[in-house]
């Protein structure tokens, strides 16, 4: 992410976002470059159909791309409730800090919007399970597709998993667009049944 796209949350694409979920009647999140007093944050907007806007600044900076040297690390996870779900999304690298996403709010649904290299693609895929089965939730994953200027490629692998790590949406490499059908009733009931949470370790996140 170039620091140079940034914009303020006044800019021309929240605008947009706002405008598309009051039109679509739907909520929308994803994430860009914001700038605030000077510093840069990667980060996640959750807009609502009335176009109100709760946001998540990533937590984990990617070191290996120097986004560490230019980005402001956010410090809190986000859990947005809506229409009757809890859900906490949260950004790329993320992905790899089982302990940022565990489950101790009692979350239903983890998104992660993502721009993962197709070399590390194996990683993806494995991680999105493994976070979908440790906390008992539906994790739904977003790729970008295509290359970067760096000549790095993106394909995509987008998919949604229920909480025993089965596909709902299995990864594709192709660019496109889903409905996935998520169940709380089930979700809820398999929690209930095996109770897995119940003997999750206590912690904090400093």
């Amino acid at each position: 992410m170039n620091p140079h796209n940034a914009e303020t949350m006044a800019g021309d694409t929240v605008i947009w976002l706002k405008e598309l979920a009051k039109s679509k009647d739907a909520a929308i999140t994803g994430s860009i470059i914001i700038t605030e007093k000077g510093k840069f944050y990667n980060r996640l907007l959750f807009v609502f159909p009335t176009g109100d806007v709760v946001y998540y600044d990533k937590r984990h900076l990617f070191a290996l791309a120097g986004e560490d040297k230019i980005y402001q690390a956010g410090s809190q996870r986000l859990i947005v409730n809506y229409k009757g779900w809890k859900i906490c999304p949260l950004i790329c690298y993320d992905l790899r800090f089982p302990v940022f996403s565990r489950n101790t709010d009692e979350y239903d649904l983890l998104i992660f919007v993502a721009n993962w290299p197709e070399i590390r693609i194996n990683a993806w895929d494995a991680l999105l399970k493994a976070r979908a089965i440790e906390n008992m939730s539906y994790v739904i994953g977003l790729n970008r597709i295509g290359s970067d200027d760096n000549k790095h490629n993106y394909n995509g692998h987008s998919q949604v998993l229920d909480c025993m790590g089965n596909y709902i949406v299995a990864p594709s490499q192709n660019e496109c667009a889903f409905v996935a059908l998520l169940d709380k009733l089930d979700l809820q009931q398999r929690r209930n049944k095996l109770g897995f949470l119940n003997d999750r370790d206590s912690f904090t996140v400093n």
